[in-house]
């Protein structure tokens, strides 16, 4: 896999510049890399794009492609989190991600830490985690018509700490997915198979688990290897695990983007 389009860069959360990230994909010898930082919400300021520095990033990217054009295909993307309002008319691509639930007036990020989780599950859902999975599900379903997606962003990132906080994957946590795969499966988008959490030593696994891949390729639906880069050295990482996976869930095909548009390549 020669390329990837969920890359952050020094802009939001990621460690290196965007012309670092070129450089490094380039010595990968990757055809194209996009670009994807984190859409900025307002109870959350810490990771996220700047409104005042939104502006400076995509111009940053028209830069790099001028620069870099006819040795790599760049794109300026955005990772659009539901509980964002920010404009996305001017990127070329848009990941459609759910990061957090709002329960009880209090929003909870899923992915941030494992005793953030563990807490909210006991004081929010009287320790139920299904029950935060049932609302986390809820919101990615509506994710598509929120965020404009193009893509669908680490579907199940809800379960990032469930190794750890001994949630595991119940018949009702398998529903709640199962019934969010087949509301999303009409809008044609393809599902990523994220390997960050695996990058950062919290997952052994990608994104979506292979219980969860299996439901999506009974349903029709289609895939898209991706890094969820934060460091340029990860910029492809584990991706012949993942694709490996894959084929073996019965996937023969992943998605890309060339020429600006969402294409399929055998995998």
């Amino acid at each position: 896999m020669k390329c990837n389009f969920h890359t952050h860069s020094n802009f939001c959360d990621g460690k290196d510049s965007p012309e670092e990230l070129v450089k490094a994909a380039l010595n990968k010898g990757f055809f194209a890399l996009g670009f994807s930082s984190h859409s900025y919400t307002e109870m959350d300021k810490s990771f996220a794009l700047s409104p005042e520095n939104a502006k400076k990033y995509r111009d940053e990217i028209a830069a790099l492609k001028e620069e870099y054009k006819g040795r790599i295909e760049l794109y300026c993307g955005i990772e659009q989190d539901y509980f964002s309002d920010e404009p996305t008319g001017c990127y070329d691509y848009i990941i459609g991600s759910v990061h957090y639930v709002l329960k009880n007036g209090e929003y909870i990020a899923v992915d941030d830490t494992a005793r953030i989780v563990k807490d909210a599950v006991d004081r929010l859902y009287g320790g139920d985690f299904d029950a935060l999975a049932e609302d986390y599900f809820s919101l990615v379903t509506k994710s598509p018509e929120k965020t404009n997606a193009d893509i669908i962003g680490h579907f199940d990132l809800v379960s990032k700490f469930s190794d750890k906080n001994g949630y595991g994957e119940s018949p009702r946590f398998l529903a709640a997915a199962e019934k969010a795969v087949k509301a999303l499966i009409p809008y044609g988008l393809p599902f990523e198979i994220n390997t960050g959490a695996m990058a950062r030593g919290v997952r052994t696994i990608p994104y979506p688990s292979p219980k969860i891949l299996k439901i999506i390729r009974k349903h029709g639906g289609e895939i898209m290897l991706s890094s969820d880069c934060h460091d340029k050295n990860y910029l492809n990482f584990a991706f012949d695990r993942a694709a490996d996976l894959a084929r073996k869930t019965g996937f023969t095909r992943n998605a890309v983007i060339k020429n600006g548009k969402i294409e399929y390549t055998a995998l």
